[in-house]
């Protein structure tokens, strides 16, 4: 088994109005035991839609894998397609009845088990697989040696039927080959001249090693994936690739591990010993919500403040009224008290400032949308930044502007050992 198709059906979908994060979650588990996604599909709810699809997955995959479009009533679309598409029929399953009048009473609801009777009955070819966080369960189904996999379609539904029952099986019944991925990341040098310098370097690399150029704000992520059976040889062979990078691009190496940029900070911080506070205006507290993201964090992150009235940073963090007054809240001036305000306010090593300017329109003291002045302060020492970036949208922008401040930070804890 080596490919594998995600269909993910719902007008809801479609419509904008919710976001597939199924197909991500499920495409890197597949990756983690070798299994590669080849294509997935977004389809509305529709037999027809789903019959097609699934013909055209089947000429595509090893592995069909529906997430969506089970519902409790007895006009469920999907599960009748299901039951066409494999010319069967549907029926009450027993045990997937008693799974849920189980699951309904433990939960108090009881009382409305015959409403949701319907999920219990499933395609009689198909295998059962039951759903411990909600009441459809996940069919499994052959087609020409072919496996087939419904889900529902709420995430934490997914999630464990996956991880916990789909990948075990996968893994138990087919010899998958092992997939290791390494992640290095580069800061400082654009992708396309990333790319010119490491050309040789990724030329000559092993027929089972592949590279993926990932950029993500004004990183590049480096994504190293070897395939073998040997688990410790494709570990020996990402590290003695990875290291030959470094006398191409040593210098602007600040991980080969971690992926996210938090767990790169947290790394950091943790090693030596310093602590983090976090005072963002413009920001809204995206910085500090991506670094609290990362488990242990309280090790090293002792608070953070939102004070996005001017009012409040002169209140809270002793910002000067006449700095404000003589070259306006959004300002490198600013920035620097905030920074040093926010330090005495928490006692921590380093300390984080931002105010700018977010949009959609223009600041209270008329600077233009997308500017930002942010402050990294570690100890004594600070500096002070200015980004501009009008053809951002708001949440873009907050975003963007807290990995900058992250990525920063690494740099200079980095080159200061």
């Amino acid at each position: 088994m080596e490919n594998a198709v995600l269909i993910t059906i719902g007008d809801e979908i479609l419509s904008g109005n919710t976001i597939d994060t199924n197909s991500n979650f499920i495409a890197t588990e597949l990756k983690n035991i070798g299994i590669k996604v080849s294509q997935i599909f977004t389809i509305s709810d529709e037999i027809e839609t789903i019959k097609n699809t699934l013909r055209t997955a089947f000429e595509i995959g090893d592995l069909v894998i529906t997430t969506g479009g089970l519902g409790p009533t007895r006009d469920d679309k999907t599960k009748k397609a299901l039951a066409e598409f494999f010319d069967d029929e549907i029926a009450l399953d027993e045990a997937t009845f008693i799974h849920l009048k189980n699951y309904m009473e433990k939960r108090g609801r009881g009382d409305i088990l015959e409403r949701n009777k319907e999920q219990a009955f499933v395609p009689t070819k198909s295998t059962v697989f039951q759903n411990q966080y909600g009441t459809a369960p996940c069919m499994m189904m052959k087609y020409n040696n072919k496996l087939s996999f419904s889900l529902p379609g709420v995430p934490y539904e997914v999630k464990p039927l996956i991880k916990d029952q789909i990948v075990p099986y996968l893994k138990e019944t087919f010899s998958l080959q092992y997939i290791n991925t390494r992640i290095v990341s580069v800061v400082g040098i654009p992708e396309s001249v990333l790319a010119d310098i490491i050309e040789d370097w990724e030329l000559s690399l092993p027929q089972n090693l592949a590279l993926s150029y990932l950029p993500v704000g004004t990183r590049v992520k480096l994504r190293l994936t070897a395939s073998g059976h040997n688990e410790s040889v494709l570990q020996q062979q990402l590290e003695q690739e990875i290291q030959k990078l470094f006398p191409l691009i040593g210098e602007s190496i600040i991980a080969t591990s971690e992926d996210k940029i938090e767990k790169i900070l947290g790394e950091l911080l943790n090693e030596k010993k310093l602590t983090l506070s976090i005072a963002e205006s413009c920001t809204g507290g995206e910085l500090a919500k991506m670094i609290t993201s990362n488990s242990g964090s309280s090790k090293y992150f002792v608070g953070g403040i939102v004070p996005y009235a001017t009012a409040k940073k002169v209140e809270i963090l002793n910002v000067s009224q006449k700095t404000v007054d003589e070259f306006t809240v959004v300002s490198e001036q600013v920035a620097q008290e905030m920074a040093k305000g926010c330090q005495k306010l928490f006692g921590s090593h380093i300390s984080l400032s931002t105010t700018g300017v977010a949009g959609p329109g223009k600041g209270e003291d008329g600077k233009d949308i997308g500017t930002v002045f942010y402050t990294i302060r570690i100890n004594d020492n600070e500096q002070t930044f200015r980004l501009y970036m009008p053809h951002l949208e708001r949440l873009d922008f907050m975003y963007f502007v807290s990995q900058k401040i992250i990525q920063d930070l690494i740099g200079l804890l980095i080159n200061n050992q």
